[in-house]
């Protein structure tokens, strides 16, 4: 599963005593009704965020997951997380370079026959 928005916040590498290793950011969808969404990155993974600032554009491919808990009074609660395994900056593809100033002069010029016969058969 994939999201798409903008980084709101990344926090501060998490260990625990464990030697579990969490960051976790904030993320903006940039639909209709946006969504704040809280997504953690675990283990080796925290490396990841390095690369990224608050207000990149991003999509992130996720898992969704959940467990069950019982309190010490004996209430069942269930938590979701949405942890993050791949993220990447959106918006610098090779679809936003443009052209040369001179590619069409260029171009004319390649295509000029110069008033000869074309024999090619289309």
């Amino acid at each position: 599963m994939e999201v798409t928005g903008k980084i709101k916040k990344i926090f501060d590498l998490q260990t625990f005593s464990s030697g579990f290793t969490k960051k976790e950011l904030i993320l903006l969808t940039q639909e209709q009704y946006p969504q704040t969404l809280a997504i953690e990155f675990h283990q080796d993974r925290t490396d990841l965020l390095d690369k990224f600032n608050v207000g990149d554009d991003v999509k992130i491919s996720v898992n969704l997951r959940g467990r069950e808990w019982t309190n010490p009074e004996g209430v069942v609660k269930y938590f979701n997380s949405i942890v993050g395994w791949r993220i990447e900056r959106l918006g610098q593809s090779s679809e936003n370079i443009a052209p040369p100033a001179d590619f069409n002069s260029e171009f004319n010029d390649l295509s000029a026959d110069g008033g000869e016969e074309d024999d090619l058969p289309f």
